[in-house]
């Protein structure tokens, strides 16, 4: 399936704002083994954005558009789709109904203008938008799909989660199963995994994240038994060969792969930060910590003793100190009922220490509590 992405909106062109949105629907369409081939922008001209569509929908089999779905003169979206496709759009009364209801709700009375984000055309159906007044186009037609949603990050990436890929996923015969790892770098894993990066049926590619490196296997088969014995049969010689490096595979986040950890064994978890600022507080908070962190302190630049009697209230059975040693190496510790283990970072600037030393926190954790509060392999 070839994929295209176009932005909308003026004040992209001028440097405004910067266009996150591609760079996070590419990553998006890559773990779906979508391939992107073309990335646009266009200003907020109807004839420049209607060739632009035009152009996509020629040329790709999915195009997926963000931005101009406002209710201003210059939100030119919908009507670019329409004039591109040569259809007519109509507003659709159940949509209009909700968008009074969400106005009304608010004890604000509905602009007329705001109607237009209650068009669609025949072969468009609205997508869901709960955060936003702007729903956005699902169009399937020509064997071809087309997607428009909000510019606004925030609505975009919920309504791209819960409502467009969930579609696509049922309108593709396609499979993609993601493992993360840690401890391995990108040019070793490629070597020790090469002959399976040559595969063709299913592809392997490695990818370098920030949540250290990870390895897409992606298949594409209407028979879909066939399809998925073929990547369980490549993920199991994968972790044959760098088992011991995986933490954790597709959504999954090492928080919450560690939150998961804790909860199994009944333990809780401190931390306390002499090095990272907070950035490990915030990795564990953005995991739904309820139950299993108890809280940590920040202490930039005090020793693991210290850090470790700063939350000795708290009585957790496992704590996790950042800091830097006496002989000034930024170091990750994790101390279990049974075991204290330790790391030493190695970065050439201080933010690239901090985030290291958050991502090797958490991994020897990790493998800590996996192992029952034991030594790491």
């Amino acid at each position: 399936m070839r994929a295209e992405l176009l932005s909308i909106g003026t004040e992209l062109l001028l440097g405004q704002i910067v266009d996150t949105n591609s760079a996070w629907l590419s990553g998006r369409l890559a773990a779906l083994g979508i391939d992107c081939y073309w990335m646009s922008t266009v200003g907020d001209n109807m004839a420049r954005a209607t060739e632009a569509v035009r152009r996509a929908w020629e040329r790709s089999d999915l195009v997926v558009c963000t931005g101009g779905l406002g209710p201003t003169e210059d939100d030119l979206t919908r009507e670019a789709i329409a004039a591109a496709l040569g259809e007519t759009v109509t507003v659709d009364t159940s949509l209009e109904m909700d968008l009074r209801a969400w106005f009304a709700a608010r004890g604000v009375a509905m602009a007329e203008r705001n109607r237009k984000q209650a068009w669609l055309i025949p072969s468009s159906r609205a997508v869901a938008n709960p955060l936003g007044t702007a729903p956005g186009w699902l169009v399937e037609r020509d064997g071809k799909i087309l997607v428009a949603m909000p510019g606004v990050p925030r609505e975009m990436t919920r309504m791209w989660e819960h409502e467009v890929e969930p579609a696509l996923r049922a309108a593709t015969p396609i499979r993609s199963r993601t493992l993360k790892l840690l401890g391995i770098g990108e040019s070793t894993l490629e070597e020790t995994i090469g002959d399976l990066v040559r595969s063709t049926a299913p592809t392997v590619a490695t990818y370098a994240k920030s949540d250290g490196v990870h390895v897409r296997i992606t298949d594409r088969d209407t028979d879909t038994r066939a399809r998925d014995e073929r990547v369980a049969r490549m993920e199991a010689a994968i972790r044959e060969r760098v088992g011991r490096y995986i933490w954790g595979v597709d959504g999954e986040t090492l928080g919450g792969a560690v939150g998961a950890a804790l909860a199994e064994r009944g333990w809780r978890l401190a931390t306390a930060e002499g090095l990272t600022g907070g950035e490990l507080a915030r990795s564990l908070s953005e995991a739904e910590p309820e139950g299993w962190y108890l809280g940590g302190v920040v202490r930039p630049g005090v020793r693991s003793a210290d850090l470790y009697a700063s939350v000795a209230d708290l009585r957790a059975e496992v704590v996790i100190v950042t800091e830097h040693a006496p002989s000034g190496e930024p170091t990750a510790r994790v101390r279990t009922p049974t075991t204290e283990r330790s790391a030493v970072v190695r970065a050439g600037s201080a933010p690239e220490a901090r985030r290291r030393a958050v991502l090797t926190a958490l991994d020897l954790t990790l493998r800590v509590i996996r192992r029952g509060g034991s030594d790491p392999a």
